[in-house]
């Protein structure tokens, strides 16, 4: 359907829909210009006009806000990881998750770098989502519950964990008898290994040697004599 001008309208968008397109329009600008970006340069980028975003978020800081959630958000790289193949080598399954969690952590600091570079994280709490508490409200799927044997609810934080130690999981187990711990411990290790890899450096690992390096060590031969 045309207006009296000829351009073609916008299909419908719910309001859930209409700002999740605002956020994928405004995160790229966020990484460069932090706290300094206008919501003027976010409506262009979206194709909206200016008062669309202040209808759907209120204010700057709320879209902000929104930006660090979605950037923390880890649902769809956790559904990335556990769609991996399991009758591939595991040493391939354990490189493309890898890249996978790197590139999500890395897409993450980045827009919480830029918002703390530019004093956002200091002056609006809500800038501080992080994986699993964005904004005060944990991403789906993360959500707080019961700690197994403790009787205490997991932060959003613990979940997000919880979460990604759970589908690494499922990676090891194929191989799970000839492991030497059981795929939950060496999904653990394999995590942290990950996180410490994103720590920066002069000369990161790429995920080909911290794969190779998990699976068989510092040592030539895989094992001490």
């Amino acid at each position: 359907m045309t207006n009296p001008t000829g351009r073609r309208r916008a299909p419908a968008m719910s309001p859930e829909q209409r700002r999740e397109m605002i956020v994928r329009a405004a995160l790229p600008l966020v990484v460069e210009y932090g706290t300094s970006v206008t919501t003027a340069q976010v409506a262009r980028a979206a194709g909206i006009g200016e008062g669309t975003i202040f209808r759907a978020f209120g204010d700057k800081e709320t879209l902000l806000a929104a930006c660090m959630a979605e950037a923390a958000r880890p649902d769809d790289t956790l559904a990335h990881v556990a769609a991996i193949a399991l009758d591939v080598p595991l040493e391939e399954r354990l490189i493309e998750a890898a890249e996978t969690l790197r590139g999500y952590l890395a897409r993450m600091g980045a827009v919480a770098g830029a918002l703390a570079a530019s004093g956002g994280l200091r002056r609006d709490p809500r800038l501080l989502g992080t994986p699993s508490e964005p904004s005060g409200d944990a991403p789906s799927g993360t959500s707080e519950r019961p700690q197994e044997g403790s009787g205490r609810a997991l932060s959003g934080r613990e979940a997000s964990m919880a979460a990604t130690r759970d589908v690494l999981s499922g990676l090891f187990e194929p191989e799970r008898d000839g492991l030497r711990l059981p795929p939950e411990r060496l999904a653990e290790a394999f995590q942290f290994l990950i996180l410490a890899s994103g720590r920066g450096g002069s000369s990161p690992l790429t995920s080909e040697e911290l794969v190779d390096l998990f699976l068989h060590g510092a040592l030539k031969g895989g094992e001490a004599e």
